[in-house]
């Protein structure tokens, strides 16, 4: 609240200006219409009575019992007394600010707490909250004992030793070989001649192996010992080459280009084409055969992957001893195989277990027209048909073939024979041993032939006279 000093307007000459002075202050003063001018006496008489109410009121706050502030939130305002121009104090008098301030708000004593009153429950409530409690801690406690039993278990315990135990874990057992050879009876009537044939040549080291496709019946003359492979060794390549075009990794018409590094010399005739000669798988495989070229065999060689991926296909096979080791022409004979590998591998194409019908077929027609018929071959009859393929080098002499005969038998024969370098009688004992046992099959069962048999594909070729070539043979 403001109090002012009233003063006489003639005491005050000033008054207009400080007048016109708070009209610019107060823009809403000055937009109230002008008032008329009041006589000297009407403003004491308006003072006495203002006086006179500002002592009854102080009479009746004294008078007045004062309410406790606690029980009342009501704040005095300021008041501020708004006068008209004429009545306001000089310039020079003294402005207060009366500022009333409550006393202090005596803190309100705190209610006492309730006490905490359980209400009962009835004995439905409690049997569920029980048996709730007893669920819980049956699931817990299962399941702590069963994390116990799991880890205790030694089953489930995680080591080295017990891990080919446990089924998941076992790898699977490889295939079974697609090689192998059922053996019936020993040939008791034919194996004294072979042996008697062997007997006076004792230079050389034969071993032979011979099977009934019908009967199984055998013979096993150092069979499964390792010997040189010599060009042999192109007989399995073929077999693996069919099978990788029945695979569709390969194709038969697809090019084959010949690189330096797979020239090879003595036997074939690619070699005197110009390197990166570009020819037919199915031609390459064909003179691998036909005409034992060691070119054609390192170009298969090298399109089946090389010697690591072909020895892996053979072992697969269940060929336990043939492996090639070095490129065609192997003269130092690294290259190895058995005639019991040989004879296993003739039987299993026989039986349809390598490649499709369509690719024993053209097999079987390329090996039919080798050209080096001077060893099984010259020991057959004339209406014998055979699929056969050579190897010749110095140390050693060889043949594996599936021989037809006209009276219907078919039987598998593999004669390789260890020499001296280049010796000859080895190439007389395989054709003696082929003759002895083309008689005994072909007097078995003995039927006339066939008007319309077909005769031999090259039959001049197998009355031919031995080849005595010194180097390198198919």
């Amino acid at each position: 609240m403001w109090d002012e000093t009233d003063e006489p307007a003639a005491s005050n000459p000033n008054r207009s200006e400080r007048s016109a002075s708070r009209s610019r202050r107060r823009p809403a003063e000055a937009l109230r219409p002008p008032q008329p001018p009041t006589s000297l006496s009407s403003r004491r008489s308006g003072d006495r009575r203002r006086e006179r109410t500002r002592q009854e009121t102080k009479s009746l706050r004294k008078t007045a019992p004062e309410r406790p502030i606690a029980q009342s939130r009501e704040f005095s305002t300021t008041v501020r007394s708004f006068r008209t121009p004429p009545e306001r104090p000089p310039a020079r008098a003294e402005r207060r600010r009366l500022e009333v301030v409550p006393p202090p708000e005596p803190r309100r004593p705190q209610p006492p707490r309730k006490p905490i009153v359980q209400v009962p429950k009835s004995r439905s409530a409690l049997a569920v909250l029980y048996g709730a409690r007893l669920l819980i801690l049956g699931i817990g406690i299962g399941v702590i004992v069963g994390t116990s039993l799991s880890i205790l278990d030694p089953a489930n315990r995680f080591s080295a030793s017990s891990q080919p135990e446990k089924p998941e874990q076992v790898s699977p057992s490889p295939p079974p070989p697609v090689v192998q050879l059922e053996l019936g009876q020993e040939i008791t009537a034919l194996k004294p001649q072979l042996q008697s044939a062997i007997a006076p040549q004792t230079q050389l080291t034969p071993g032979i192996m011979l099977v009934d496709a019908d009967t199984r019946a055998q013979i096993d003359i150092n069979g499964s010992t390792p010997i040189a492979a010599a060009s042999t060794i192109k007989f399995p390549l073929l077999v693996a080459f069919f099978q990788a075009v029945d695979e569709g990794k390969v194709r038969l018409d697809e090019p084959l280009t010949m690189r330096k590094e797979l020239v090879a010399t003595e036997s074939g005739d690619l070699q005197d084409l110009p390197a990166g000669s570009q020819i037919p798988a199915i031609e390459v495989a064909a003179k691998m055969i036909e005409i034992s070229d060691n070119t054609a065999t390192n170009m298969i060689l090298d399109r089946l992957g090389g010697k690591d991926a072909v020895n892996q296909r053979f072992q697969a096979w269940g060929l336990t001893h043939t492996k090639i080791q070095n490129l065609l022409p192997d003269l130092q004979g690294t290259n190895l195989t058995t005639p019991h590998d040989m004879v296993a591998l003739l039987d299993a194409l026989h039986r349809g277990k390598m490649v499709s019908p369509r690719s024993q077929d053209r097999m079987l027609n390329i090996m039919r027209k080798v050209r080096n018929n001077s060893l099984i071959p010259q020991g057959l009859g004339q209406d014998a048909m055979i699929a056969h393929k050579t190897g010749d080098i110095g140390t050693v002499l060889g043949d594996v073939g599936m021989i037809d005969l006209p009276n219907g038998k078919r039987y598998f024969m593999a004669a390789l024979v260890k020499r001296p370098h280049n010796d000859d009688r080895a190439g007389d004992l395989i054709r003696q041993m082929s003759k002895l046992t083309y008689q005994y099959f072909n007097q078995l069962n003995i039927a006339p032939p066939s008007p319309t048999a077909s005769p031999s594909p090259a039959p001049e070729s197998q009355g031919a006279e031995p080849s005595r070539s010194t180097i390198a043979q198919p």
